[in-house]
């Protein structure tokens, strides 16, 4: 559950600085990339150097190095650095904007649910600076979609302990991809404005992730509205939410749509 697209999320970086307060739950209960894009983007480029940025724990890195990719990170948090460093990746800490690649060049920039951390211009401009010519730039986000009943439910349990929360219940759990699409949008419009690039492309990957009671109270706290959460205040939400997927089987089958915005270095 990102920021409310609409705003300015790179503005408000206390967010993403929250979620190195557990990196290792939010390297194992996280979703994965799908493989075809992983594949898709690494063979659209000239190589296979990867500058991963916003690289977090390493999750979508160790993707691209499974398919024999070369990969750096890029990451503020020097609590999720050491969490991909531990798993294989190689990692510099730093805010984009700040680092100095010190004559690196690179095959791709990618950015796995994080690019709208980074002020849109001038990281588009910083990639157009390391990547070599013929290069990619690939943005990507997960979007899920809870199944009706889910809904209706969590709703209910977040109405009930976070009353004075500023996102209301339906609001964190209704994000159509329609609603994404202004991320989407200044993505693409920092790209153009940036120069460097041909025109931005959209990719889309529909896919599904079945979800055990574990598995989702396992991923939940790792989600932006909820990491800067009392621990008591967190403890009751799991316990509900714990509860109301009891209450529709044990589990639920959440609806994943990828969405990438890709340019390629001219």
């Amino acid at each position: 559950m990102p920021t409310t697209p609409g705003n300015n999320p790179y503005e408000k970086r206390q967010v993403a600085e929250s979620f190195g307060s557990d990196a290792e739950r939010y390297d194992r209960a996280r979703p994965r990339y799908p493989e075809a894009m992983v594949e898709r983007i690494a063979t659209t480029g000239t190589g296979s150097g990867v500058l991963d940025v916003g690289t977090g724990t390493g999750i979508a890195a160790r993707q691209f190095q499974a398919i024999g990719c070369t990969v750096l990170g890029v990451e503020p948090d020097a609590r999720m650095a050491d969490m991909a460093r531990q798993l294989g990746v190689e990692v510099d800490v730093a805010t984009f904007e700040d680092w100095d690649p010190a004559g690196r060049q690179f095959d791709a920039v990618v950015a796995a649910q994080a690019w709208h951390w980074i002020d849109p211009v001038a990281g588009a401009a910083k990639a157009a600076r390391v990547l070599r010519p013929g290069g990619t730039l690939a943005a990507f986000w997960n979007v899920f979609q809870f199944p009706p009943e889910v809904v209706e439910s969590f709703a209910e349990v977040f109405r009930r302990e976070m009353p004075d929360s500023p996102f209301p219940p339906e609001a964190m759990l209704k994000q159509p991809l329609e609603s994404y699409q202004e991320l989407f949008d200044k993505a693409a419009q920092g790209i153009r404005d940036a120069g460097g690039f041909g025109g931005p492309e959209q990719w889309r990957y529909d896919w599904e992730w079945t979800y055990t009671r574990d598995a989702w109270l396992d991923q939940m706290p790792t989600l932006g509205n909820f990491t800067r959460l009392p621990s008591d205040v967190m403890d009751k939400l799991l316990d509900g939410i714990g509860a109301a997927v009891d209450a529709i089987g044990g589990s639920f089958t959440m609806g994943y749509a990828t969405v990438v915005v890709a340019a390629t270095r001219s």
